[in-house]
């Protein structure tokens, strides 16, 4: 019963890098495996795994959800901000004195 869902065929670039790997023959033969049950070619099962491996991975690091007693804690010292400790205020003087340009 294949079930190919090709998540890199809707992106509108001619395929030309290249990303070569070695593995351990149990783990190509599964992908074969899979890939064949997937009604694709390795290649292309391969490329749809390791690209939305990418995509969560890449999503989780530029999100941040939040519960939501810890989203009012947030949005309540955004609203009101605490004083800067003398910790914070050195921490930025150091910054200032080590940072040539931002």
């Amino acid at each position: 019963m294949p079930s190919s869902n090709n998540k890199t065929i809707d992106i509108d670039e001619r395929s030309s890098a290249r990303m070569n790997f070695r593995t351990k023959p149990r783990i190509k033969q599964a992908i074969q495996r899979a890939a064949s049950l997937a009604g694709v070619d390795d290649s292309v099962f391969t490329m749809n795994a390791a690209y939305q491996a990418a995509q969560e991975t890449i999503n989780a690091h530029e999100r941040t959800e939040l519960m939501p007693v810890d989203h009012a804690v947030f949005f309540t010292a955004i609203d009101n901000p605490p004083k800067p400790t003398e910790a914070l205020r050195d921490a930025f003087a150091q910054r200032k004195r080590r940072v040539v340009s931002s």
